[in-house]
């Protein structure tokens, strides 16, 4: 190798370094605030490996309120059943939607896709308000069922988007093939199409179960009991107007990834080609 190619080669390595290092150093700060003892940012720069302690993740586990009842694991049990009924709902729905949206040309067919589309242009801050006006007339303020309505019909227009952007790459001739032997558009949606559609549904559910897991404003917004909290929303109260446990903070933030990191490594086979076509593509 020659020497000009070498320090190329060299040069590109450095870069590839120092970017690691940049991109993981707030991994590194979470990590070494969640095991020690020593308060606020300090730690950081200049780590005592002998104050290494576990108990802030053993006290963000341990919470109860004030009828000794295991508090965290019921905000646990509600951000897996919000998140989870965010998602199966949303998809639910942006599938049949998307194969509608994809395969047929109806009256309001691309007006629908457009507003689906405009619906994504503003933040989530914008509809605060009408959300819950919507959820209090509906009675179900402070409930995980109203959270549930939010995520599901916030995140639909993005799953429909992106899953009818899947169908489009399905040839259409494998309809027709199913049509001719007799076979029922019911049937060629839910035996034809969806098994087609694995790597998109996944994909679409991974998103819509970490904008769930992870919303905090309207999560904050629409609940006010501890033990109708999320996660996020748990975290949060580990700030206060005067100062922050960052301790706390670090390990609970630590605690609440791990979920999603499990489901990553669920879905992993299914992530690369739902990534690869549809609208992402």
């Amino acid at each position: 190798m020659s020497r000009p190619r070498l320090l190329l080669r060299l040069a590109a390595y450095g870069v590839l370094v120092l970017t690691a290092l940049v991109v993981l150093s707030p991994i590194y700060a979470v990590l070494v605030m969640a095991f020690s003892r020593a308060p606020g940012f300090s730690v950081v720069v200049a780590p005592d490996w002998s104050t290494f302690t576990l108990d802030h993740v053993k006290g963000f586990l341990s919470t109860h309120d004030a009828e000794g009842r295991w508090l965290f694991g019921r905000q646990l049990l509600n951000s897996v059943v919000v998140s989870g009924g965010a998602t199966l709902v949303g998809v639910l729905f942006a599938t049949s939607a998307g194969y509608a949206f994809s395969r047929f040309k109806f009256p309001g067919h691309r007006a629908g896709m457009v507003g689906f589309l405009v619906t994504q242009m503003f933040p989530g801050t914008m509809m605060i308000v009408p959300l819950y006006l919507i959820i209090n007339a509906l009675g179900l303020v402070d409930t995980v069922a109203g959270l549930v309505a939010v995520y599901a019909t916030t995140a639909l227009p993005f799953c429909v988007w992106m899953l009818k952007g899947y169908f489009d790459t399905i040839p259409i001739d494998l309809d027709e093939a199913a049509l001719i032997d007799g076979a029922s558009r019911v049937r060629v949606f839910y035996q034809v199409l969806l098994p087609l559609a694995r790597p998109a549904i996944a994909v679409t559910a991974l998103f819509s179960f970490l904008g769930a897991w992870n919303e905090f404003i309207l999560a904050a917004t629409l609940l006010s009991r501890e033990e109708k909290f999320t996660l996020p929303v748990t975290l949060y109260r580990h700030i206060g107007a005067y100062g922050a446990d960052w301790g706390a903070f670090a390990a609970g933030s630590i605690i609440v990834s791990i979920p999603v990191c499990v489901l990553f490594l669920f879905l992993e086979r299914h992530l690369v080609g739902g990534l690869s076509a549809g609208a992402v593509k």
